[in-house]
C-alpha cells in the first residue's frame, strides 16, 4: 500500500471546475463582501435617479431651472402642462374632454383654432427683437430730447 504524500489526487467534478472558473473571475465565496457592497451601492444609485426622476415631473421649476422664466413664457406654461387623454374608442370619455376645452390649439379643442408653431429659439429672438425695439425707443428719446435743449439754450422755440 503506498504512503498517502505520493497518492495520486482525486479526479475534479464539474462543480469544483466551476467553483475554480468562478473565483478565477472575481465571483467566489471570498468575493462576496465586495459585490455587496456594489449592490448596495447600484440601488442607492437609481433611488437617487429615481428620486430626481419623479422630482423632474412634478417639480415647478421645470428640469434644474436655475435662471428664471420670462414672463411671456410664464403666460404660455398652461399650454404645454401634461394632460391625460381619453382612449379614442370611448365615446363619452372624448365628448367630455372635447366640452372641457379638448386640446387647446388644436381643431378639435372650442378654445381656439390651431396656432402656428413656434419653438424655445423664436420666443427667445422675439423677445430679444422687442427689447432691442424698446432700447432704441429709450435711445431716440434720449438724444431728441439732448437737441432740444441745446437749442432752447440757443434761443430757438421748439416745441
Amino acid at each position: 500500500m503506498p504512503r498517502k504524500r505520493f497518492q495520486e489526487p482525486q479526479p475534479k467534478t464539474g462543480a469544483q471546475h466551476a467553483q475554480d472558473f468562478l473565483r478565477k473571475i472575481g465571483l467566489g465565496k471570498e468575493n462576496y463582501y465586495f459585490w455587496k457592497q456594489i449592490g448596495k451601492a447600484l440601488v442607492c444609485t437609481y433611488a437617487v435617479i429615481g428620486a430626481v426622476w419623479w422630482y423632474n415631473e412634478t417639480s415647478p421649476l421645470g428640469w434644474w431651472t436655475l435662471k428664471p422664466k420670462p414672463k411671456e413664457e410664464k403666460e404660455l406654461a398652461h399650454l404645454y402642462e401634461r394632460r391625460m387623454y381619453p382612449y379614442p374608442g370611448d365615446q363619452e370619455a372624448m365628448q367630455e374632454f372635447v366640452a372641457k376645452g379638448g386640446m387647446i390649439g388644436t381643431s378639435i379643442g372650442p378654445k381656439g383654432a390651431a396656432k402656428d408653431d413656434k419653438d424655445e429659439s423664436d420666443y427667445k429672438k422675439e423677445l430679444k427683437d422687442k427689447k432691442f425695439d424698446l432700447e432704441a425707443q429709450r435711445l431716440w428719446t434720449r438724444m431728441r430730447n439732448e437737441v432740444i435743449a441745446e437749442f432752447q439754450e440757443k434761443g430757438f422755440d421748439v416745441e
